[in-house]
C-alpha cells in the first residue's frame, strides 16, 4: 500500500522523466527512483537518444543497495529490448529489487504491453500500479499516440 514516502519518490521519478521529454528519441522519457531502508539509493532518467533506460541508470547508481529495495518507475518496465540486451524487468529482478511501484501500467509498446509487470510478478517481485497515474498519463500522452505510427524502439 502506498504511503507518503511512496508519493514523494514517485513525484521525484516523474520530475526526472519530465526533464528528459523531447530528448529520448522514439523511447519514452522514464524516471526511476530506488529506495531502501528509508533512503534513496539510486535515481535515473532515460538518457538522451533513449538509452540507457531509467531503470538501468538507477540500478547502476544503487549498486548492491538495490537488493531488497523498492523501485519507483513512471512507466511499466520493458520486458524486451530491441537491442537484444536485458530488459528493465530482467535487470530489476537480477538486482534483487523486492518491490516495484509503477505510475502508469499498460504501456502499449510491444516491448512492454503488460509483460514487464508479469515477468516481475512471476519472479516474486511485489508490484503496485497506479500511484500518480493521472500525472503519468499526461506525461505519456504523446508517446502513447506515437505508437500508432510505429515509432517505438525500446
Amino acid at each position: 500500500m502506498a504511503d507518503a514516502d511512496d508519493a514523494d519518490r514517485m513525484s521525484v521519478a516523474l520530475n526526472l522523466a519530465r526533464g528528459q521529454l523531447g530528448r529520448t528519441g522514439a523511447n519514452p522519457a522514464v524516471g526511476c527512483v530506488i529506495a531502501r531502508d528509508g533512503q534513496v539509493v539510486g535515481e535515473g532518467a532515460t538518457a538522451d537518444g533513449g538509452r540507457p533506460h531509467a531503470e538501468e541508470l538507477a540500478l547502476q547508481a544503487a549498486g548492491a543497495a538495490a537488493e531488497g529495495a523498492t523501485a519507483y518507475v513512471t512507466l511499466e518496465p520493458c520486458a524486451a529490448r530491441s537491442s537484444g540486451g536485458p530488459s528493465c524487468a530482467e535487470r530489476l529482478i537480477g538486482a534483487g529489487v523486492a518491490r516495484v511501484v509503477v505510475a502508469l501500467e499498460g504501456d502499449p509498446s510491444p516491448m512492454a504491453a503488460g509483460a514487464g509487470l508479469r515477468r516481475l510478478q512471476a519472479a516474486g517481485v511485489a508490484t503496485e500500479t497506479g500511484l500518480m497515474a493521472s500525472e503519468a498519463a499526461e506525461l505519456y500522452a504523446d508517446y502513447i499516440r506515437s505508437l500508432a505510427s510505429g515509432r517505438d524502439s525500446r
